[in-house]
């Protein structure tokens, strides 16, 4: 044969052969594919490869079918590594060996971010196809919202048209459109109507489960107020961003501002600028100055916080309100000249706030209306996270918890007693600004019955004196004390709760130890010592005969026994906000320096009415919209705030204030029933209160005085109003109470408080004496007298070494062992609390006391 016919030498345990018998015989096939070489196997210049074991098989069959297939062969099929794939997308690339396999390719990284990018736009294009613009004119729709008495008949429908009118863009001025541009969007000439960045925020938010975010250009909002429903979800978003994107691609600029000032919420039910140019200054839009103008930016930010009147919740007072309504005002100005939308000398003359005017709205409450609507729409919010401008849109059927019976009697109550008492003709320099306050609340449910909240918003009064926060309530939260140490014990207690008959030092300037038995020092270094309202020095008495009598002293050194702390844990089981509290560790704090609404007092002594179950108050039992009955208004659970015992043995110290203590007028002007309650007087004589409750109801009354048209609404004293030195929370407040309380059970049946029973152990303060012989067996009364509904009783001979009564003491009950029975209101040489030292009646029997020496109170207040 000749030399080139002759076939090249096989190579040992190589060749087709050798892959076919691999192939025919799984256990003993060639080596894993990776060890293939490149080139064909028969090339003329294939290195021989080793030859294949039973152990290179085994490691082939173990190896599964995918890879047995790429295998021996899969080399003898053409399909090994470095031949292209025939599949439309090659990955994982079996090209590639390894990790390198499931690297994508630049081809195919490019093609889907291509088709991706292609997708997005032709789904973009339809959305923004599909959606419409918005129309200003079809989103000034709104309805009525009804309020309901609690019988189901109607109180008052507020709203009907949304307060709006569609202005053109010529009719806007120039200063406004700077002020809102400067302040919210100051790329709004220049962007395509969405902030790509603010989508993402938005978006992220929301797929954390966090808060959402609204629009943050000019265009989004406009969008965003197009809309009546403000549901905060992913595809009303997405619709809104189409409808932003298509806006900024297609219409004017000035038509989109013209827009997003027509339909944006300023408060005062204004939507609109020229609505809120009317509601806040009394002008038409094209008449706002510059510094106008800037307010109204400002009330943009969030009505609820920036507008002057108020708005829901407690960061949201008039007095907060106005501060950051103040400060944004100046902001927007510098604003406008950071951006170059105002000159700095033009800037410079606007240095005082603008005069805003009376809201007309609340003007068309007349009465008690106002403040029953207002508080309604609190809760009606509260409850279900709307907002204002929801509420403003309408479409709400509002049953509320007030009895129009019981409004109307307090209403009557206040007013009588207004017009017997005060004459702003005679006496203008001491009996205006006096205002009223007081609600009552249904102890089994914790419904608010009835409120007065001023003379009314129509008389240019906007302040709801039942709901207000600022008014020092004195005296009247002593009983927070008593409670927690009778719940918690005191230092001397060894942990266990005391009793009512635990004796503590009254003498009047006591100096007070704090926990560790050292003497507070005052703001001189000196030791603290505590003032009463009167200088008897009455030694040791029992905590019931100094609340009895409202003494400050006792209950300033109880307070530092128990612990601060221990008595606002009480004081907030029963429903006093935290927000109301002084936050101070002084002595001042256990004699009424915190500072809750007429409401929630009520509703807090409700719970000892209750024997310690507490009920959240409420003001709304059902909410309608569309014919659905919005979730949420049922009354609130009750809760478990103190042992029954505790309740009812607080209330027992409560009646015997109101049968032979500082509340005793309630006795005096023929209330008969079972009632407890407690007398407030503060510093300087600048509020007075008398909360006191029956087993049905707990009502509140407050008397303070301030300005209602000053910046501060700082409180005046009340030394002098209606003719007599000082008022006192068993004059004033106790008589409406009364006259009132008398009318609103007319016809009820009579109940009876639950018996207390004994509790607690004798505990005496540090140094006092021992036991008296009062404390003796003997059939003779507790030393102090148990309550009764009975006329008022002479006190024990316990209580002796008090002065005679007086001829001029109206509320004086002789003792016959020498002493007094002071029923007279506050103050005097009784003790009773009062910042007076001599009080006497008046001999026209109005309410009140002339004569006397006002008294300062250290550190405190007294009953």
């Amino acid at each position: 044969m000749s030399e080139h016919r002759r076939k090249p030498p096989q190579p040992e345990g190589g060749g087709r052969a050798s892959a076919r018998r691999a192939a025919q015989r799984p256990g003993r096939g060639a080596g894993p594919a990776r060890d293939v070489p490149t080139a064909s196997p028969s090339g003329p210049y294939a290195e021989p490869p080793g030859h294949g074991g039973r152990a290179d098989a085994r490691r082939a069959a173990s190896r599964g079918s995918g890879g047995r297939a790429r295998g021996a062969a899969g080399a003898g099929a053409g399909r090994g590594a470095g031949r292209p794939d025939k599949r439309l997308i090659n990955y994982p690339r079996s090209d590639k060996s390894g990790w390198q396999r499931f690297v994508p390719s630049w081809k195919l990284v490019c093609g889907t971010a291509l088709g991706f990018f292609a997708v997005v736009t032709a789904g973009a294009g339809i959305g923004i196809a599909s959606v419409n613009t918005p129309d200003p004119n079809k989103a000034a729709q709104a309805q009525n919202n009804v309020f309901f008495w609690a019988d189901g008949t109607q109180m008052v429908a507020t709203g009907g048209s949304m307060n709006r009118q569609i202005v053109p863009i010529d009719k806007i001025p120039k200063s406004m459109q700077n002020a809102v541009i400067a302040a919210e969007n100051e790329s709004f000439e220049t962007d395509k109507g969405v902030d790509p960045m603010g989508i993402a925020r938005a978006v992220w938010n929301m797929a954390k489960g966090g808060s959402t975010q609204g629009g943050s250009t000019i265009t989004q909002q406009y969008v965003k107020n197009t809309y009546l429903d403000s549901d905060q979800t992913l595809k009303r978003k997405v619709t809104e961003l189409f409808i932003s994107i298509k806006l900024g691609v297609s219409e004017e600029k000035d038509t989109i501002l013209a827009g997003y000032l027509n339909t944006a919420y300023y408060g005062r039910d204004a939507y609109g600028i020229q609505a809120a140019a009317r509601a806040y200054f009394g002008k038409d839009c094209k008449d706002l100055t510059p510094s106008e103008s800037a307010f109204l930016a400002s009330v943009l930010k969030g009505p609820n916080l920036y507008n002057p009147d108020g708005g829901v919740g407690t960061a949201a007072t008039p007095e907060k309100n106005t501060e950051r309504a103040k400060e944004r005002w100046a902001w927007v100005l510098d604003r406008e000249v950071a951006v170059g939308r105002m000159q700095k000398a033009e800037r410079d003359q606007f240095t005082e706030f603008p005069k805003i005017v009376d809201s007309e709205q609340a003007r068309s409450l007349s009465g008690q209306t106002g403040y029953l609507v207002d508080t309604a729409k609190k809760y009606v919010m509260k409850v279900t996270g709307l907002t204002a401008e929801e509420m403003a849109r309408g479409g709400y059927q509002i049953k509320t918890t007030f009895q129009k019976p019981k409004v109307d009697a307090l209403v009557k109550a206040v007013e009588d007693t207004r017009n017997n008492f005060l004459d702003e003709k005679a006496r203008p320099e001491y009996d205006t600004f006096v205002q009223f306050g007081a609600a009552s609340v249904d102890v089994k449910s914790g419904a608010i019955v009835a409120l007065y909240g001023g003379p009314g918003m129509d008389k240019k009064y906007f302040s709801n004196n039942a709901d207000t926060l600022g008014v020092p309530v004195g005296s009247t939260w002593k009983p927070y004390v008593l409670a927690a140490a009778m719940q918690y014990g005191t230092q001397n207690s060894h942990g266990q709760g005391i009793s009512a008959d635990s004796k503590y030092n009254a003498n009047d300037l006591t100096v007070i130890n704090n926990r560790d038995g050292k003497p507070l020092r005052d703001a001189s270094g000196k030791p603290f010592k505590q003032k009463n309202e009167s200088t008897y020095p009455y030694g040791y008495v029992t905590l019931n005969e100094a609340m009895e009598k409202s003494i400050n002293v006792p209950f300033a050194q109880l307070v530092f026994d128990v612990g601060h702390n221990k008595v606002r844990e009480v004081a907030e089981a029963t429903g006093i906000l935290k927000d109301s509290m002084n936050p101070n560790n002084d002595a001042s704090f256990a004699l009424g320096t915190s500072t809750p609404s007429a409401i929630r007092m009520a509703d807090s002594y409700a719970t000892f009415a209750a024997s310690g179950t507490h009920h959240d108050p409420f003001s709304v039992t059902s909410v309608e919209k569309d014919g659905k009955e919005l979730p949420g208004f049922g009354a609130p659970k009750d809760q478990r705030a103190m042992d029954d015992a505790i309740a009812d043995n607080v209330t027992k110290v409560l009646e015997n204030v109101v049968d032979n203590g500082t509340g005793t007028k309630v006795r005096k002007l023929g209330f008969t029933r079972p009632a407890a309650g407690k007398t407030g007087t503060t510093d300087q004589n600048k509020s007075a209160w008398f909360v006191g409750y029956t087993p049905e109801l707990s009502t509140s009354v407050a008397l303070f005085r301030t300005d209602p048209n000053s910046a501060d609404k700082k409180l005046i004293s009340m030394n002098g109003v209606g003719g007599v030195d000082s008022i006192h929370g068993g004059d004033i407040p106790a008589a409406i109470w009364t006259e009132y309380m008398k009318e609103a059970l007319k016809g009820a049946p009579v109940k009876d408080f639950p018996e207390a029973e004994k509790i607690g152990v004798t505990a005496d303060a540090s140094g006092a004496p021992t036991p008296s012989p009062s404390f003796s067996p003997a059939p003779s009364p507790s030393p102090s007298p148990s309550a009764s509904s009975s006329p008022p009783v002479s006190p024990s001979p316990t209580k002796g070494g008090k002065p005679t009564c007086k001829p001029w003491e109206l509320y004086c009950v002789p003792d016959p062992t020498g002493g007094t029975n002071s029923g007279n209101t506050n103050g005097g040489p009784g003790g009773i609390g009062g910042p007076t030292g001599s009080p006497s009646g008046t001999p026209s029997g109005k309410p009140g006391r002339p004569g006397g020496t006002s008294w300062g109170t250290s550190m405190g207040t007294a009953g």
